[in-house]
């Protein structure tokens, strides 16, 4: 893989005629200026909204190609697709004809982290805006030189087309007086029943190099003059390096440089195993001073409800305190859930790229935010923001905050004792596994009331959690410049805000109870190194609410799924439970064949994104208590639907993802150190236990908004499957991962 060519717009505009879709909300302030008394002004929707200054969404050169720049990462979701499709149909071009450039520091917009499901919110809805502007400019420009009216003349293949056929490609109308153009808050967009690219199932553009064995990522790069870079650990949380003899290392073959500052301990090879020689022979040469500081793992539930907590009432209906002074509350359970702290299990360990060249540090990584990793590194560095430049590169494996930004800095700082030559960092499995930021330990604790209509009375929720996001915007967040010898604090956690929230994410459930309490205990500190993990809290929050949903249906003697859809006023999501339950021919009453379980659940990811219901068949080995989940049927609304193949792999993935979660991966340590450290001692879902088939509808929503739907199926897909297992064993279990081993227990109890 070779580095881009280092241009930025501004070059590329002094080169000849181009259109960028610009825009500038200062006209439409200075006419609210004129008016106090009217209304505000809409804002422009999506990402524009928040980069209203933006230099170019969409780039059309003279020569009629056409450029989509987005600030969000292509992490396997398959947004950049998704967004080639978006302006394709906007435009009126050929899918072919476009190139998407993803997240830069110097050529795309600011769009913070790709994180969230919001890509397609934020970005695909700025990009689709964007297009259709640009488009109303070019037919615009064009009635200008045919003498004719806007609404005679139509687009297609890249141009515009008058009524006698004459035709004006986008090449030759573009001009730079087109520049600097206001986003209105409305664009005349395509009317979805025409819509030709749109709602097609395209090949990801991004797969083929994936599986041919191509450069697709940022662990593939090579750079000419490039070095290799591998870098020793500390053993443990707050190790000091206390003696490190690094000069029988410094005369092995092929090292080029040992790097030191404080407990950063860095070495640099021409070639990659001599790195890695290089490293082992520094790793044993290092003295280190350790501190037993971690908490007894097997009491998680105790230790993470005994940390120092601040607690709020974050939702509340009704007066449950009457309620059941009243005994209106007839029959009423509690229960307790948890989950432990989980690894993101990266496939490939995080990787970066970095060189400095006449003062300016160029990195190529996986970040899943350039700008804030910039920001970070930087500050590492003490160089101005505008010297340093990110670029993303895919990386195999991600969803969330792990080594990546990490890495960055590693190579960085590194880089910066090489100047001029290009210095890669790689990971060994061990430190991806030891030293990235963890999915957070978390518990669920709920109580609820039935009436005497078998109808849920009375609902209470609390959740001890934390932050879910650590990520880079300082350089205290980031491994490298933790351990320099002047080593930057780490930030203080703080609590994401709701509506989407952090632990508390999906905590407020979305059925309607004429009495409800949530509480959130939000945890500033936590044992291990912590940070957002795909869907954060919604994770856990759903599987616990919806476990105990059906628990709730069998204290009511009632069906799993028509109990949900009697206390869910949402029409959607309605929809989506008869549509998943329909296909997975679901019935009341129905039973299992022998050993096997059926289960059901649902969810809003953050209650304002993509709905989906999955139905679960698994099979659980009594003997061993292995289970397995045997078939999945899932229905999800997205509102409008890009791409129906990129929405199936997103809710596929979401399946596996979480079924290896729930039913294997848990991160282990000792007093002193983390010892889940490689595949063995971190178990994930093997192919052997692949379910037979996963069977996805979907309820497209033509001309509604883009529903964020890479995290949706994470908690239904958990609760899904634990609700399968407690009808298969008629026993219930509630801490995280549901192994064999706790099956097992629970059989033979």
């Amino acid at each position: 893989m070779n580095a881009p060519a280092m241009i930025d717009r501004r070059r590329v505009l002094a080169g000849g005629g181009a259109l960028i879709v610009s825009f500038s909300l200062s006209g439409a302030l200075a006419q609210q200026q004129d008016a106090p008394t009217a209304a505000p002004a809409p804002s422009p929707p999506g990402s524009l909204k928040n980069s209203p200054y933006l230099d170019a969404w969409i780039r059309i050169d003279a020569n009629g190609s056409i450029e989509v720049f987005t600030g969000k990462a292509e992490l396997g979701q398959g947004f950049k697709t998704a967004f080639q499709q978006i302006a394709a149909e906007e435009l009126d071009v050929a899918f072919e004809s476009l190139k998407v450039t993803t997240a830069d520091t110097r050529l795309t917009a600011n769009e913070g982290y790709t994180a969230g499901s919001n890509s397609m919110k934020d970005s695909g809805t700025a990009i689709q805006n964007a297009a259709a502007q640009a488009r109303e400019l070019l037919l615009a420009e064009a009635a200008r030189r045919f003498g004719l009216p806007v609404e005679n003349l139509r687009t297609a293949d890249g141009a515009v087309i008058a009524p006698d056929g004459e035709r004006l490609s986008y090449g030759e109308l573009v001009r730079d007086d087109m520049l600097h153009i206001q986003a209105q808050p409305k664009s005349k967009l395509k009317d979805p029943a025409t819509f030709k690219v749109i709602g097609r199932p395209v090949p990801r553009v991004d797969i083929p190099a994936k599986v041919t064995g191509g450069a697709a990522y940022v662990q593939d790069m090579r750079l000419p003059g490039m070095v290799h870079a591998r870098i020793v650990r500390p053993p443990s949380y707050g190790a000091q390096l206390t003696e490190c003899d690094t000069a029988a290392v410094e005369k092995l073959p092929g090292v080029v440089k040992v790097v030191r500052d404080g407990n950063f301990l860095g070495v640099v090879a021409e070639k990659e195993f001599q790195s890695i020689k290089a490293m082992n022979a520094l790793a044993g040469a290092a003295k280190w001073q350790e501190t037993a500081r971690l908490p007894k793992q097997d009491d998680l539930l105790a230790v993470l409800t005994s940390l120092p907590a601040q607690t709020s009432t974050i939702f509340e209906r009704g007066n449950s305190q009457v309620l059941n002074s009243q005994g209106l509350g007839q029959k009423t359970i509690e229960a307790t859930y948890t989950r432990p702290y989980q690894a993101h299990g990266s496939i490939g360990p995080s990787c970066a790229v970095a060189q400095l060249i006449d003062g300016a540090m160029t990195v190529w990584t996986h970040t899943q935010g350039v700008y804030p990793d910039r920001q970070g590194i930087a500050e590492m560095l003490r160089m101005p923001p505008a010297s340093v430049r990110l670029i993303h590169v895919e990386g195999s494996g991600c969803y969330g905050h792990n080594g990546a930004d990490d890495a960055a800095a590693d190579a960085a700082l590194i880089a910066r004792a090489l100047p001029g030559r290009p210095v890669r960092v790689q990971w060994m499995r061990e430190q991806e596994h030891a030293w990235e930021p963890f999915g957070p330990a978390m518990v669920t604790k709920l109580e609820a009331s039935l009436d005497g209509n078998g109808k849920i009375a009375d609902w209470h929720f609390d959740v001890w959690s934390n932050t879910h996001s650590m990520r880079p915007g300082g350089a205290g967040a980031m491994l490298a410049a933790q351990h320099m010898a002047q080593p930057f604090a780490v930030p203080a956690p703080r609590p994401l805000p709701l509506p989407e929230g952090g632990g508390d994410r999906n905590a407020i459930p979305i059925y309607t109870f004429p009495n409800a309490q949530v509480v959130h205990h939000f945890i500033p500190a936590m044992p291990l190194r912590i940070s957002a993990m795909r869907a954060l809290g919604a994770y856990h929050n759903v599987f616990s609410i919806e476990s105990f949903m059906d628990e709730l249906a069998a204290l009511a003697d009632a069906d799993p799924v028509e109990f949900r859809l009697k206390h869910l006023e949402d029409q959607r999501g309605r929809a989506v439970i008869e549509k998943a339950a329909l296909g997975f021919g679901w019935e009341r009453g129905q039973k299992a064949p022998q050993d096997r379980g059926y289960g059901f659940a649902f969810a809003r990811y953050k209650n304002l994104a993509a709905y989906c219901a999955i139905a679960s068949e698994v099979e659980v080995n009594r003997e061993t208590g292995r289970p397995r989940l045997v078939r999945a049927v899932a229905a999800v609304d997205s509102g409008q639907v890009v791409n129906p193949d990129g929405l199936i792999n997103q809710i596929e993935g979401a399946i596996v993802q979480s079924m290896s979660w729930t039913l294997y991966e848990s991160v282990t340590f000792d007093d002193t150190r983390i010892t889940s450290i490689d595949w063995q001692t971190y178990p994930i879902l093997r192919f052997d236990a692949v379910p037979d088939s996963i069977e996805v509808h979907i309820i497209d929503r033509p001309g509604q908004p883009f529903l964020g739907s890479g995290e949706t199926g994470q908690g239904p897909a958990a609760a899904s499957i634990a609700n399968a297992i407690a009808n298969a064993t008629g026993k219930r279990l509630r801490n995280l991962p549901l192994t064999r081993k706790r099956i097992k227990q629970a059989i033979d109890a």
